[in-house]
């Protein structure tokens, strides 16, 4: 509709703007819905070229490979986690146990049979109370020797200075 034909018509001016007005209020919202319609075509067809070509069985394999990739990296993380928890419990009981250093008691531990344990922390328990046995060197003793003591001085009845020393370490010893 155009305002000459309008206007041949026979329409005053103020009335050609009038019908104008009604017009655009219908005909506006119906341009701008088919225009919107045009963008999502174009928007459409431009996906479509992209996907030319695709093989979708090759998609959908390389998505189960990834779901079940990560599935395994799940196993994975919790496997570290089991681990780093049973070394934490591991050095506590070492620690508990008078150790005097944790890397010095665990080459003497089955590490994969404690692992495995259904009852960890007694059998960690035990394995270091046999540890502790057989070899006492590695944990604190009852009794730490301590220098604190004076040392007696000069023995007269010793004939020589080393001899002297001797006598002064056995004293702080306590092996007199």
């Amino acid at each position: 509709m155009k305002r000459e034909d309008l206007a041949a018509k026979g329409l005053t001016p103020e009335q050609v703007e009038f019908v104008m007005a009604e017009y655009g209020k219908e005909y506006n919202p119906l341009v701008a819905e088919r225009d919107s319609y045009k963008s999502q075509l174009t928007t459409a067809q431009t996906s479509l070229k992209a996907m030319e070509g695709v093989d979708i069985n090759a998609l959908n394999g390389k998505i189960t490979e990834l779901t079940n990739q990560l599935a395994g990296k799940d196993t994975e993380i919790q496997q570290v986690r089991a681990d780093a928890q049973f070394s934490e419990l591991l050095k506590d009981a070492i620690r508990t146990a008078g150790a005097r250093s944790d890397k010095a008691v665990m080459p003497f531990l089955d590490i994969d049979s404690l692992k495995k344990s259904k009852n960890q922390t007694e059998d960690i328990k035990t394995a270091i109370e046999s540890i502790k046995k057989e070899n006492d060197y590695l944990f604190q003793g009852a009794k730490v020797p301590t220098f604190v003591t004076s040392t007696p001085g000069i023995n007269q009845d010793v004939e020589d200075k080393n001899t002297q020393a001797n006598a002064a370490l056995r004293s702080v010893l306590g092996r007199e």
